[in-house]
């Protein structure tokens, strides 16, 4: 096989970041050389192959710059010392990250009503710059006075926004199509406008707008801290007579400044979210609860009992309405939330009142918490992608380097030489609702590597790779737990023990035939080993080996003539004889199940006598009889 027409030239390609272009390379050559038609589909297949790969590898690469632009965020608001730098960083991280031609900023003008131009990237045209909104006018406009984002893939044209004269002469001069903006808010006021645009029609996607609701919410802390800041330094310059408060107005926004950079530092080194309650204790004192969206325990600090789950639930529902803590009873309230995304709460019993600053540290606790909660959730997504990336190209064939898939499985703790079993979860588990499916691979991911398996999702299966030496109880195992969380019975099939990465694949295929035999011998939402099967399993285990001749042969004896009638006249013998001893041997029956007449049921049955000798229906003969059609219908699907 010359280099010119090898599917191998689509992995030099994939290594050398090839443009999706250049990928047809090879086949037009191939073509021009004149290469037979089976061999060019072999091209075709690996060049789509080649391109899903590429596009996984690109979402990769986006989805790293953008948790990185995110940590890059965090740690200036650290180092926070001027404002203006932090505000070009977020707009300029927002541009990069979605991708943007244009991405900029707009802040609120209280005593003019409206809101102007306050920093841009990617900007060329001056009188775009120093553009003010009137409230409710343009998209921009519209979110500084609803503090609701909005998008539009093409604003020039869209009629959902008031247009005027100087909003779209400067975003005509700027060259603006696709806009999308976010509101900066502090609490439930809404200070500006975060953006970023395009000077072609493109749609945001959902990800997208939560991504830029995530930097504003960022940006407006950084505003709101340095406004603590000025308001210190004005008060000790111009209130020197009022020393009592002005020492205590003071320490409360260093404190909030302290436990700022606190919590920050923490997101950097890779703290958690039992970091960021302790720190909030240690700087306000008092006990400290964080929970999840369920109610259920994040992490404790001091002594406080669980509130009621009602009380949490309305607690934390004020709490997002008014976009800052609430306080019931001696509790204090911090919803923790990701753009509209609810992922928990803050719950505080401080040991005194609590001052403006000294909320703003539980709030930003909250936030803080949210985007530990984001980075704990897409470090488990993408550790899972690894996992189930790694078991699929063990379970395909053939396998290639298998000294790469040992090291492969060795950084993620596995060890593919001790032994492991297969098992395989039936398609019904999977096929509901794409939420449903997804929360079935989730279970399974974390299922099995917090037993040093692995997981993944292959032809409309869940397939794990489990360690230890019991198929059966393993298999039992899944369908048990699987079937308690989806609310539905679950079967599960599974084989080995095998040893080494070159057996995985075998034992996938005989987990997956052993699910296709518990479907075939009414054991639906049960779990099983193909040993456990007795015969019918021997007889699975044994054809992936060198058994599969006496199965062959068992067939061929036993209702071979029926089959080869079928497959010559095109008749429906093998499935009028399921039917038949389906409903107990009834012709009536057995003619309402096939929708046809008793006479033409006899008939049949008369060609099968013919077939297979007068005596097939003797209990000895029709026993093998049954037993071979559900072999044949295991082998055929």
């Amino acid at each position: 096989m010359s280099v010119m027409s090898s599917p191998l030239e689509f992995l030099e390609l994939l290594a050398r970041e090839a443009a999706p272009v250049e990928f047809e390379g090879p086949l037009v050559a191939a073509r021009s050389a004149g290469l037979p038609a089976d061999r060019i589909a072999e091209l075709e297949q690996a060049k789509t192959v080649a391109l899903r790969v590429r596009a996984l590898l690109e979402r990769r690469r986006r989805r790293e710059s953008e948790l990185l632009s995110l940590y890059d965020t965090v740690s200036d608001l650290a180092g926070l010392r001027d404002l203006d730098e932090v505000l070009r960083a977020i707009v300029h991280r927002a541009r990069h990250l979605l991708g943007a031609d244009v991405a900029y900023m707009t802040l609120n003008d209280a005593e003019r009503g409206d809101t102007y131009m306050r920093v841009t990237d990617g900007s060329v045209s001056a009188r775009f710059q120093r553009l003010r909104l009137p409230m409710g006018a343009g998209l921009g406009g519209l979110v500084a006075q609803s503090g609701a984002p909005y998008v539009t893939a093409n604003y020039p044209q869209d009629e959902r926004f008031h247009h005027t004269r100087e909003i779209d002469a400067g975003v005509g001069e700027e060259g603006l199509v696709a806009i999308l903006g976010v509101p900066l808010r502090l609490g439930s006021t809404s200070i500006g406008v975060l953006y970023a645009a395009n000077r072609s029609a493109r749609p945001f996607a959902r990800e997208e707008v939560a991504l830029l609701l995530s930097l504003a919410a960022h940006a407006a802390v950084a505003i709101d801290t340095a406004r603590l800041l000025a308001e210190t330094r004005a008060a000790l310059a111009e209130l020197s007579s009022a020393n009592t408060t002005i020492r205590a107005h003071s320490a409360s926004v260093e404190r909030a400044a302290a436990a700022h950079d606190r919590m920050t530092a923490l997101v950097l080194r890779g703290g958690g979210v039992e970091d960021v309650t302790a720190a909030v204790t240690e700087v306000l004192g008092g006990a400290l609860l964080a929970l999840d969206t369920e109610g259920r325990l994040l992490a404790r600090v001091g002594e406080l009992d669980e509130p009621d789950r009602a009380d949490i639930v309305e607690a934390v529902a004020a709490s997002r309405t008014e976009g800052r803590s609430v306080r019931r009873g001696q509790l204090w309230y911090a919803a923790v939330v990701a753009g509209a995304e609810n992922l928990g709460a803050l719950v505080l019993h401080p040991e005194g009142e609590l001052a403006d600053a000294d909320q703003r540290i539980l709030e930003r606790a909250a936030l803080v918490t949210a985007l530990l909660l984001l980075f704990r959730r897409t470090v488990a997504e993408a550790e899972g992608r690894v996992r189930g990336e790694l078991l699929d190209d063990l379970i395909a064939r053939p396998l290639r380097d298998i000294e790469a898939l040992r090291g492969r499985a060795r950084r993620l703790g596995v060890d593919l030489d001790a032994p492991h079993v297969l098992v395989a979860v039936d398609d019904d588990a999977i096929a509901a609702t794409g939420s449903a499916r997804q929360r079935v691979l989730s279970w399974a991911t974390t299922y099995a590597s917090t037993r040093g398996g692995l997981a993944a999702a292959r032809d409309g299966r869940v397939v794990l790779m489990l360690p230890g030496q019991d198929a059966g109880g393993s298999a039992r195992a899944v369908s048990r737990d699987l079937s308690r969380i989806t609310a539905r019975p679950v079967t599960a099939g599974a084989s080995g023990p095998v040893t080494g990465p070159t057996s995985l694949a075998t034992a996938f295929r005989e987990a997956d035939r052993c699910l296709a035999a518990l479907g075939a011998l009414g054991r639906a939402g049960q779990g099983a080993s193909t040993a456990e099967l007795g015969f019918v399993g021997l007889l699975l285990g044994t054809a992936s080996g060198g058994g599969d001749a006496e199965v062959s042969r068992f067939l061929a004896t036993t209702i071979g003539p029926v089959v080869d009638y079928d497959a010559r006249r095109g008749t429906a013998l093998v499935r009028t004889l399921e039917s038949y001893f389906g409903v107990g041997g009834s012709l009536a029956r057995a003619a309402e199940v096939l929708h046809v007449h008793v006479n033409t049921v006899t008939q049949r049955l008369e060609r099968v006598g013919q077939l297979l000798g007068a005596d097939w229906q003797k209990p000895e003969r029709a026993l093998e009889v049954q037993l071979a059609l559900r072999l044949h219908r295991l082998r055929t699907g």
